[in-house]
């Protein structure tokens, strides 16, 4: 299953926002929690668990090297630094899901446009009305 990038995740809190994440971040220190808040957490959460992801991804990737021996004592690292990266791949998948299905059940609310002005239209004079007695 392919999940939403912090990259992505950020985009459309900008979208939903309208206005660019530095500026949203900024703008939340200043608010009570919120929404905002809630989705720049989650945001945050999700960008440290790729670069997690990469981190320990290239790390298992030295440890195992094959030009490289692997002796007893190095096993267990080898384990800590797998652990590690399923850790991170869980929580990316987590926060990304998450985030996704908050963005997905907001919309960005646009102001009203402003109604345009009601036409007058000239009322036409009555009828003149058949049963009225003829003139002289």
């Amino acid at each position: 299953m392919t999940h939403p990038t912090s990259a992505e995740i950020a985009g459309r809190i900008e979208d939903l926002y309208g206005a660019p994440l530095a500026a949203l971040v900024s703008h939340a220190q200043d608010q009570p929690p919120g929404m905002l808040s809630a989705l720049l957490g989650l945001h945050d959460s999700l960008a440290l668990a790729e670069r997690s992801i990469a981190f320990h991804r290239e790390r298992l990737a030295q440890l195992v090297h094959p030009e490289r021996q692997v002796s007893a004592h190095e096993v267990s690292h080898v384990l800590d630094c797998a652990r590690r990266l399923v850790e991170a791949v869980a929580v990316r998948d987590i926060q990304a899901t998450s985030a996704s299905a908050v963005l997905q059940s907001l919309v960005r609310v646009t102001p009203p446009e402003p109604s345009p002005a009601p036409v007058a239209v000239p009322a036409t004079p009555p009828a003149p009305d058949a049963r009225a007695a003829p003139s002289r």
